[in-house]
């Protein structure tokens, strides 16, 4: 089960849920409501299922999400955070390492300037922060990448990605999610200008690169 949280501090020209990027607007949804939807959905779950929060960007909500993972931990309910890492507030901290089962965390790009590009924001090491706060707990993490041709997929980014993670004891996996265009219908609706027209998507070829490169680094390695 996903639970989609609106507002994002980052602007990702890649998003393809840039509806949920204003702070503004969302629905406002009773916690125990929720909660009852996921003991529902409980038989459809297995050992793996569970729900996820992702957005927009989640920990804006730090303080709210803490009463609603508490419940879903006292139901025996797997609980799991989508996140581009970039708060670690009291209020995250706490959920993180007393609620959080899972972390998937986004790297956006091993480099300020590439981040900045991406993002619209600058400091990409607070979420290499967060990361190192999640590795301390001990607590299970992904990693999730996108991979643009030219802007995130070149050898030396994913060596340079591979090698700063690869002593991470709490990393089962990276994810790599290949570039794709579907967003831009609702940049357009939104009224934004889609600045990664030109950007095509990756070969086979390329996927099976970048495979093998990560795969010096990390346990595990998933093509999305």
């Amino acid at each position: 089960m996903v639970v989609f949280l609106q507002g994002c501090k980052l602007k990702c020209l890649y998003c393809h849920n840039p509806d949920t990027i204003e702070t503004s607007g969302g629905t406002e949804m009773d916690i125990e409501n929720l909660v009852q939807r996921a003991i529902r959905m409980k038989p459809y779950f297995g050992k793996l299922g569970g729900v996820t929060v992702s957005g927009g960007e989640p920990l804006l909500q730090s303080k709210e999400l803490i009463p609603f993972f508490k419940r879903l931990k006292e139901e025996g309910i797997h609980t799991n955070i989508d996140t581009n890492g970039r708060i670690l507030n009291h209020f995250t901290i706490n959920l993180l390492d007393e609620y959080a089962d899972l972390v998937m965390l986004d790297i956006k790009h091993m480099t300020e300037e590439g981040y900045v590009y991406l993002t619209g924001v600058k400091n990409k090491e607070t979420t290499f922060n967060f990361a190192k706060h999640r590795e301390a707990s001990g607590k299970k993490m992904w990693l999730r990448y996108v991979l643009i041709p030219g802007i995130t997929g070149t050898d030396e980014l994913l060596h340079s990605l591979g090698n700063y993670f690869k002593d991470y004891k709490t990393i089962e996996k990276i994810e790599v999610q290949p570039y794709h265009k579907l967003g831009i219908h609702k940049w357009e609706t939104l009224g934004w200008d889609y600045k990664l027209k030109d950007a095509r998507v990756n070969t086979q070829e390329e996927l099976v690169h970048a495979y093998e490169i990560l795969s010096k680094y990390f346990k595990e390695v998933k093509i999305n």
